[in-house]
């Protein structure tokens, strides 16, 4: 069963951006395995909320004006 795990900051994506994501990565998916993997692929995405992880030493806040516009 193909899995496939995203992490990106809360409210980073919109819904849409969400959904193609998950189509394309499917697609993908298929490329690669055969179309038998797409009744069994997974894709999952998971928001961290701010403060949740850092980079370069530093805590990560996603700022307002990049935060996804529903």
């Amino acid at each position: 069963m193909p899995f496939a795990n995203f992490k990106v900051p809360e409210a980073a994506l919109s819904r849409a951006q969400k959904e193609e994501i998950v189509h394309r990565t499917t697609a993908m998916l298929v490329e690669y395995l055969s179309e038998a993997a797409r009744p069994h692929t997974i894709v999952l995405i998971e928001e961290v909320k701010d403060g949740g992880y850092g980079r370069a030493d530093e805590v990560f806040v996603i700022p307002d004006d990049y935060r996804a516009k529903e």
